[in-house]
């Protein structure tokens, strides 16, 4: 059996069709598990993966901050079509409405996650996926130096996009680097 379409399965989680064009959003492509890597670096065990060049700004990026006395977690990585879909399931029956659900997380296709070039970053300080986390020094170095290795703040205060601010979600663009 093959997987639902995108056209499908946005139906199936009553996400409206023209759901890109009023956010601003695009689709991504989803990546190929075969072609991601996984990070050393956990927290909890969990495998967090990346395609390779992302990986490899993400290790300059880490190694920058260790320079600089930051200590960068990496939370979450590659999340699958299917994994946003679950998401956005569990939180329908949860009792969540749609449109909540979807200030806090992408419509599946949406996501820049499925693109193996999203990060969802940490510190000691703040593990919870969180605004805090903007509060932290952590926060404040990537502000300043994430650019520089191509990672870019994804969902500001305020974004067209319509989501939540998310302190915590960098997007490496091989075209943001200098």
């Amino acid at each position: 059996m093959h997987p639902p379409s995108l056209a499908q399965l946005w139906h199936e989680l009553g996400i409206p069709a023209d759901y890109c064009a009023a956010r601003g959003l695009v689709l991504h492509p989803e990546a190929r598990a075969a072609d991601l890597v996984t990070l050393p670096q956990t927290v909890d065990g969990r495998p967090v993966r990346l395609l390779p060049p992302a990986a490899a700004a993400w290790h300059r990026l880490h190694a920058a901050a260790a320079h600089d006395g930051i200590t960068l977690l990496p939370l979450s990585g590659f999340r699958s079509i299917a994994r946003q879909a679950e998401l956005i399931r569990a939180k329908l029956a949860a009792g969540e409405p749609l449109a909540a659900i979807l200030r806090v997380i992408a419509a599946p296709g949406c996501s820049e996650h499925h693109t193996g070039r999203a990060l969802d970053l940490g510190s000691p300080d703040d593990l919870a996926l969180d605004e805090e986390f903007a509060r932290t020094h952590a926060f404040h170095w990537l502000t300043t130096h994430a650019a520089a290795q191509g990672f870019v703040l994804s969902y500001p205060p305020g974004n067209s996009a319509g989501i939540t601010y998310e302190p915590w979600h960098w997007c490496w663009h091989p075209s943001a680097a200098p």
